[in-house]
């Protein structure tokens, strides 16, 4: 069953990855719209009514996009359409529409407070707070004084209604799915509900009123916007920290804040929308870096179908072996996956400010447009990276590790390596290398100087290997393959990095190692 569904999860990877994060997440913010504007021309959902949705809706993505629109002007950045639609979707849901102008105006100021944090509350290009966050809570909490009580909004999470239940947690499993955050969802979800049915408990205890969990556990779940909060805003790639076990402390913070709302001096209090915020503080700590600049110094085909590219870093560089960063390629109409992509780092840390991506070349006759912006770049180019996150790292101690790579996923493995031989730590390592044929075996010298047990399956048989390499005489590597080639298997540690699909096919015999560590990519 484990590896069932470790197999059906991969596919679903697999599906989900023709698609950028973030065209994903405003597509699911729009088919959740969708949903809930039929809902509400049906009546099913009374309010807000179609005409408060629509014309919320367009108040709001007109501000936003506007003032996106000049800031990035005025910075020189490219205008992304895709970052203003969705700020003004998650709006949509947080605050209560309306058609009347109170109303319009302050949606009007939620948009454009949280379209200016972006570029204001920012740290080095990265922003700090989640805009529609900032957005909302400054609307709420000006709305509490006397003199802003004109305001026609305020932080509402309509959105937490029953009949919207299911709609959030399809999209919202797409969109975790996609950025391998449903633990750390999972775990904001446990620690919100759990903390609103102890505060139900005790406000029941204080006014004397009979309590029962049956009644305290849907209402947590059904209607509250914890689902919404967790999936679309705590999930935000660039206001969380870059390791799991940091991403799991913000997550437990925000759960304990949104499921037991702390009153400020009787005039608001730090309910769904401030949670966040200060979970995204805590973020801030653990992630305090901000953008990188790298200048493309030269490129260099590793195989015949995978290049490498080669920067200098301007600025501090932070990395652990293993992890990825996201680089951002602006260009003139981008495609559905939008300019930016996840790229594995190819060199250690030891070689800083020297740093190495390596990617596919894919589809030649149908390229993205990320892709055709990424080949026409020059030598001295510069690009900008977000950061660097994941937890695609190897264990601390001695404990012996099966690495198994698919052609272009051999590159987190060859940073590994490398540093280790930096560093001149020794470890039991076994390689298993899959590629389509042996000229696509790529840094097979970098990882042939490291002196690391290897396996490689190709069709063809790769002439003169290193004397610790062996061949899987042609043989297709499937999960009783692999435990054949690795009968200790279940003494190590596997880590593994390749197309979904293949991690799929070996799960049977990954399941039984004694831990496993997936790096999926479905291509650029």
């Amino acid at each position: 069953m484990k590896s069932s569904f470790a197999a059906a999860r991969q596919r679903v990877l697999a599906v989900l990855g023709s698609l950028s994060m973030y065209r994903l997440v405003l597509f699911a913010l729009i088919a959740l719209a969708v949903i809930a504007l039929v809902l509400s021309l049906l009546g099913v959902i009374v309010s807000p009514t179609p005409l408060e949705l629509l014309a919320s809706f367009v108040v709001l993505a007109a501000v936003i996009s506007a003032v996106d629109a000049a800031a990035q002007r005025i910075l020189r950045l490219p205008w992304r359409i895709e970052s203003s639609l969705v700020t003004a979707l998650i709006l949509l849901f947080v605050l209560r529409p309306g058609v009347e102008p109170a109303a319009l105006l302050g949606l009007a100021i939620a948009g454009a407070v949280a379209s200016v944090s972006k570029y204001l509350i920012a740290w080095r290009g990265r922003h700090i707070f989640n805009p529609a966050a900032f957005g909302a809570a400054v609307v709420s909490i000006l709305g509490a004084f006397g003199a802003f009580d004109w305001l026609g909004t305020s932080s509402s999470w309509w959105v937490g209604t029953p009949v919207l239940t299911i709609p959030v947690v399809i999209l919202g499993l797409a969109v975790l799915w996609r950025t391998e955050k449903v633990r750390v969802v999972a775990v904001f979800l446990l620690v919100a509900v759990a903390t609103s049915v102890v505060r139900q408990a005790v406000q029941a205890a204080q006014f004397d009123i009979a309590f029962d969990v049956w009644t305290a556990l849907p209402f947590a779940v059904l209607q509250s916007p914890f689902l919404f909060l967790g999936a679309f805003m705590l999930s935000e790639p660039l206001t969380l920290p870059p390791r799991r076990r940091q991403q799991i402390v913000v997550a437990v913070v925000v759960g304990l804040l949104a499921g037991w709302p702390i009153s400020i001096a009787g005039l608001f209090t730090l309910g769904q929308e401030r949670a966040l915020l200060i979970g995204n503080l805590v973020a801030f700590a653990f992630a305090l870096r901000g953008s990188v600049r790298l200048v493309l110094e030269r490129r260099r085909f590793v195989t015949p179908t995978a290049q490498e590219l080669t920067f200098r870093a301007k600025g501090r560089v932070r990395f652990l072996p293993g992890q990825y960063l996201e680089l951002d390629v602006p260009h003139r109409r981008p495609d559905a996956r939008g300019t930016r992509r996840e790229f594995s780092i190819v060199s250690a840390p030891a070689d800083l400010p020297t740093l190495r991506i390596a990617y596919k070349n894919g589809d030649q006759k149908h390229p993205s447009s990320y892709k055709r912006a990424l080949a026409a770049a020059e030598p001295g180019a510069t690009f900008a990276v977000t950061g660097t996150w994941g937890d695609f790292i190897l264990p601390r101690g001695e404990q012996p590790v099966l690495m198994v790579a698919a052609g272009i996923g051999v590159t987190p493995f060859v940073s590994q390596l490398r540093q280790l031989q930096a560093t001149g730590q020794q470890r039991d390592v076994v390689l298993v290398y899959v590629a389509s044929d042996a000229s696509e075996l790529a840094f097979r010298d970098e990882l042939a100087a490291t002196g690391v047990r290897t396996v490689v399956f190709t069709r063809d048989d790769p002439a003169e290997l290193p004397a610790h390499w062996t061949w899987g005489q042609g043989a297709r590597l499937d999960a009783e393959t692999l435990e054949r080639s690795v009968p200790d298997l279940a003494d190590r540690h596997a880590f593994i990095s390749g197309p979904p699909r293949l991690i799929a096919d070996l799960a049977p015999a990954l399941q039984k190692a004694r831990t496993l560590t997936t790096d999926a990519f479905a291509g650029y």
